[in-house]
């Protein structure tokens, strides 16, 4: 038996489908809400879920089960890595500009911006692209980053423990 990916009931023949630009494994029910996807047939190991660029998997760890792997822990990406802006950046921004003693408009000329876009940033509006950022940061010397945030593995409601988009997505017709 396998899991429908969108509702998560089981299913001993799904049906592929392609719903908005992804391609899922359904059941009956749910395969009404895209359009089926004809399967090609061929003598490759790899499925539609594999992210190995080449033939041989430099790093062993391929992905033939898709969403139902048998480890429990979440696969290293490049988000990983990525600083996030702090969430209360606006409020920053708008104290070390009146620490600094500047308007809007004179924090503006001085970093070449729009002054327009220093009152986004400060009603926290707008989020600032990273020159703006790397800007405000030399200028005012605040930080708007932090460390990349650890993930929390989310337990969905299906029978395996694992969640599926039916978990999380809501229908608009229930």
């Amino acid at each position: 038996m396998v899991q429908c990916e969108m509702c998560g009931a089981e299913t001993s023949s799904p049906t592929t489908v392609e719903i908005e630009g992804a391609e899922l494994d359904v059941c009956d029910d749910c395969a009404d809400f895209g359009t089926e996807v004809e399967q090609q047939s061929t003598g490759s190991a790899s499925t539609k879920y594999s992210t190995d660029s080449s033939s041989g998997g430099s790093d062993g760890s391929s992905s033939a089960g898709g969403a139902s792997g048998s480890s429990n822990t979440r696969r290293h990406d490049m988000f990983d890595d990525m600083e996030e802006v702090v969430q209360d950046y606006d409020e920053r921004i708008r104290n070390a500009r009146e620490s600094a003693g500047l308007s809007q408009d004179e924090l503006a000329k001085e970093l070449n911006e729009k002054a327009s876009l220093i009152r986004k940033l400060e009603r926290g509006a707008s989020l600032p692209s990273d020159s703006v950022q790397g800007k405000l940061e030399r200028k005012l010397d605040i930080t708007l980053t932090e460390g990349g945030v650890e993930d929390t593995e989310w337990e969905g409601g299906a029978s395996t423990g694992e969640y599926t988009l039916g978990d999380v997505v809501q229908r608009k017709d229930s």
